[in-house]
């Protein structure tokens, strides 16, 4: 086809049968749910700038070790903010419809060769991250075992290590598991 050629030289496809329609249709039943992950986020950038405010106000009256968990606070909130763009951004793409943003100077590296297994280790390494930050943060409170006013015992902190450890063993299993599916393929 040449540059000139009008678009009803392009290949119409056949229309579905009335099932498969319905079927294939049924995934915009998921945009209501990528729309209340934006609403989310929304509440997660307000829940960021009221602890920024809160760290400025206050920092004064904090101790270095109050401000290093204020700070952890706001690293778990983007993390998590960046969790929700993955699903978000990459979910749609994947399973929805495409959003056409080849070429576009701001779209994500990572989405031009995106599909369910690598949104998966990408979601499993973002977990990893929010768990380490809770951990680190539980970690530093936990120095505090044995003094009043603790907020963290140390069956707590072996529980979170636990299930911290989970998640890693459980995205080492996943990405194993898409490495050798795309072996395969």
């Amino acid at each position: 086809m040449t540059p000139d050629a009008p678009d009803s030289d392009r290949a119409v496809p056949a229309p579905l049968r009335p099932l498969p329609f319905l079927i294939f249709s049924s995934r915009w039943l998921q945009l209501p749910l990528y729309l209340g992950l934006i609403v989310a986020q929304c509440v997660y950038v307000f829940l960021f700038l009221k602890e920024l405010w809160h760290l400025i106000s206050h920092a004064a009256d904090f101790t270095e070790q109050q401000i290093m968990l204020v700070v952890l606070g706001l690293i778990d909130v983007v993390m998590i903010s960046n969790l929700l763009v993955m699903v978000i951004v990459g979910g749609y793409e994947t399973f929805v419809s495409r959003l056409r943003l080849e070429g576009h100077p701001d779209q994500p590296e990572w989405l031009s060769h995106v599909n369910a297994g690598v949104l998966k280790v990408k979601l499993a390494m973002a977990i990893i991250g929010i768990s380490s930050i809770h951990l680190l943060r539980t970690f530093i409170e936990a120095s505090r075992i044995g003094l009043p006013n603790a907020t963290v015992t140390s069956e707590a902190v072996m529980w979170q290590t636990i299930i911290h450890s989970i998640f890693i063993l459980s995205a080492v299993g996943i990405a194993y598991v898409d490495r050798m599916s795309q072996t395969r393929h």
